[in-house]
């Protein structure tokens, strides 16, 4: 049994075949196919189901797989052990963010993280939680910026920062009389919300249970929904209906497009904090990318402490 061999069944579980895995490794088909067979000979066991057109790990293979990630991250550990002396901010660090807060938070930490890390670029994802969450713990990404709540067995968190959230509506809507508005009054409207899926939308229905439960008996078909914020934005100008924002999506010229009014205490908020897996071989780089956040000025929110 090899790491290169490991590397190859970890591959084929990710891609679901044998040629894209071939390719992320850079050999040949025929030599992935090769060292797994002699794997599983070597493991007495089938590793991967075949007989379909998608290729899938059986169910003893899952365990084997999930033993692999742990192998490859400890050998990387090692790797990096060895060369303490080098400098931690120096390469790539992979990072991913939810959908609802990458387009705000990434031009200001890019242009805060150039002055602690210069030679630290960031290879970024966006994607929802569950996404991003499955990538670090196969170790495909360092470190996640995700809504809480948030618990996972092997994952830790810090605290970035907490926001609250704002109700906007169209030009000419009543609520533009009110100097705030509860949850009750919001229940009472058409609001658009973000699809499912998307963690902001159950943050916006726990915080609002009132109307979670308008949601319930309305259904999904007659929900107005819309695939990011910046659409929900749009369709509220246009008049659809009204929606809840986190601050830190608000901008100076939104005043051009609709409202915004604050909530009646206790305001809905949302908090935001930095997943990494325990024991991650790069403390320093993630320690690095959590200043560069706390530092970054985004407006609207309450930062945690340094």
């Amino acid at each position: 049994m090899t790491l290169t061999e490991l590397r190859y069944i970890v591959a084929v579980a990710q891609e679901r075949h044998f040629g894209r895995a071939a390719q992320r490794c850079f050999v040949s088909q025929p030599t992935l196919s090769i060292a797994i067979k002699k794997l599983e000979e070597e493991l007495s066991v089938s590793l991967f189901d075949r007989s379909s057109n998608e290729v899938k790990p059986t169910e003893t293979g899952e365990r084997i797989i999930t033993q692999a990630h742990r192998v490859l991250e400890e050998a990387n550990r090692i790797k990096h052990l060895a060369a303490s002396e080098q400098n931690e901010l120096a390469g790539v660090f992979k990072l991913g963010l939810i959908f609802t807060v990458a387009p705000y938070l990434l031009p200001r930490l890019i242009l805060s993280l150039r002055k602690l890390a210069p030679d630290m670029p960031l290879m970024l994802e966006e994607h929802y939680t569950a996404n991003l969450t499955d990538s670090l713990k196969k170790g495909e990404l360092d470190a996640i910026v995700v809504a809480e709540p948030f618990q996972e067995p092997g994952i830790i968190t810090e605290p970035l920062y907490d926001e609250p959230f704002f109700v906007i509506v169209p030009k000419g809507h009543e609520f533009e009389e009110l100097d705030a508005v509860s949850v009750q009054q919001l229940t009472e409207q058409q609001v658009l919300l973000l699809s499912e899926g998307n963690c902001m939308r159950d943050q916006v229905l726990e915080s609002c249970s009132k109307l979670a439960s308008r949601q319930r008996i309305l259904g999904l078909a007659n929900t107005l929904q819309g695939s990011s914020i910046n659409t929900i934005r749009h369709m509220v100008a246009s008049g659809l209906g009204i929606s809840v924002l986190p601050s830190s999506a608000l901008t100076d010229n939104d005043h051009l497009l609709f409202s915004i009014i604050p909530f009646e205490p206790p305001v809905p908020n949302r908090r935001i904090v930095l997943a990494s897996r325990r024991n991650f071989v790069r403390p320093q780089a993630l320690q690095a990318l959590r200043q560069a956040i706390l530092k970054s000025q985004l407006t609207g929110v309450r930062f945690a402490e340094a």
